[in-house]
């Protein structure tokens, strides 16, 4: 009898590439679901970095590339950080990888082992948990509420570290919350980091372009962190880019040579098509990036707006990327016909089955009272689905 390997008993599928798979089998039967689950904008690539693609292949870029990335695109990292981040990184400290995805469990493997612990302020994304039980870590969270736009006090994070901390990591703006880390509030956290030296940071910024407040601050810019921080970025969300599967992070040499020599042994150089893409992209005016993030606001505010007139749900005002994370807990407890709503994941079936709208359920991301709603999606498709979500939630009782 065949078995699967003992990390595939406590490996779990990803919530929200679940959720959109059953939004998928639910299409294909002929159902009108409006999928609200996956973190993807609906725009699509700009015309400078399609045609950046069609000249690689004209000259046949087409062969294997080197492990961290082609030089040249490094150099533009390095470009975009000062440019962008006041970061002043060398390319021999950059990598480049098959998605940001890749950047970060990267990162794990080459610092976390047995009995390291890494913390992750809650809600987090979904992948960060399960790819540490991956590296065999022990993903350690500290809650937050929307009450405090769940994000974490210094005091919380000073108690959650131990002799065993080796890592922390965070998304600002959050994946799946929308939560964004001012400078202060950074500064705040980075005091407590000077108490524990030997603790990594990774600040995932890939919604950096996503921000409404019209300012971002890196991680690594904050006094003292710079040494000890990796930081992530990429092209899918601020770009429309996420199917040409470019990450890149900026990292301690040290440590960007272990992830390089990891790389070399499960990926090697990703594709050089997508490279040169992204390198047209990174070199651009950052302003171009402006009207996807206008309409995600545009929409972000026609979302709470419509979700607001439902009783019941608890709302903050996202800062940044396309996400709301409404607390549910008002739903618990409550039934329509036979089916009672025991917790976020009851009540995000509900809503699949009922009201043909896929979200997520908060459950994935380390919050238990909350669902995940992305509006990366059209204006018209947001209505019908907030319109579908509040008949369906009103039968509740």
């Amino acid at each position: 009898m065949h078995s699967l390997a003992k990390r595939m008993e406590n490996l779990v599928e990803s919530q929200t590439l679940a959720m959109a798979r059953k939004s998928r089998e639910l299409q294909e039967q002929g159902i009108d679901v409006i999928s609200l689950s996956i973190g993807e904008p609906d725009f699509d690539t700009p015309e400078f970095i399609k045609e950046a693609a069609f000249e690689a292949i004209r000259n046949n870029f087409t062969h294997y590339t080197p492990v961290p990335g082609f030089l040249d695109l490094r150099q533009a990292i390095c470009t975009k950080f000062k440019r962008d981040n006041h970061l002043e990184y060398k390319p021999d400290e950059i990598v480049v990888s098959t998605g940001a995805k890749q950047s970060i469990i990267n990162v794990i493997l080459a610092l976390i082992g047995k009995g390291d612990e890494v913390l992750l302020p809650a809600p987090y994304w979904v992948s960060y948990y399960e790819m540490i039980k991956l590296s065999e870590g022990t993903p350690i969270a500290i809650p937050s509420s929307i009450d405090k736009d769940f994000k974490i006090t210094p005091e919380q994070l000073r108690a959650a570290i131990t002799p065993n901390t080796k890592l922390f990591i965070f998304s600002s703006p959050c994946n799946p919350s929308g939560s964004y880390y001012n400078a202060h509030e950074l500064e705040a956290l980075a005091h407590v980091f000077a108490e524990f030296p030997n603790v990594i940071v990774v600040s995932d910024e890939i919604y950096e372009h996503i921000n409404f407040t019209g300012k971002h601050t890196s991680f690594a810019s904050i006094k003292g962190m710079f040494n000890r921080t990796v930081t992530v970025n990429g092209v899918s969300k601020g770009f429309a880019m996420t199917g040409w599967r470019i990450g890149y992070i900026g990292a301690p040499k040290w440590l960007a040579d272990a992830c390089t020599k990891i790389q070399g042994q499960f990926t090697s150089g990703t594709c050089s098509i997508s490279q040169k893409a992204a390198k047209a992209a990174i070199l651009a005016d950052p302003l171009i990036t402006e009207p996807m993030k206008n309409a995600f606001l545009e929409r972000r505010d026609l979302v709470l707006d419509m979700l607001s007139q439902i009783k019941g749900l608890k709302l903050n005002k996202p800062q940044g990327a396309f996400y709301v994370f409404p607390d549910v807990q008002y739903f618990f407890g409550k039934k329509y016909k036979n089916y009672v709503i025991n917790n976020s994941f009851d009540l995000a079936m509900y809503l699949l089955n009922d009201a043909n709208v896929a979200i997520v359920t908060g459950e994935a991301f380390g919050d238990t009272h909350c669902i995940r709603i992305s509006y990366a999606t059209s204006k018209e498709l947001l209505k019908t689905a907030m319109t579908r979500m509040k008949v369906a939630l009103e039968k509740l009782e």
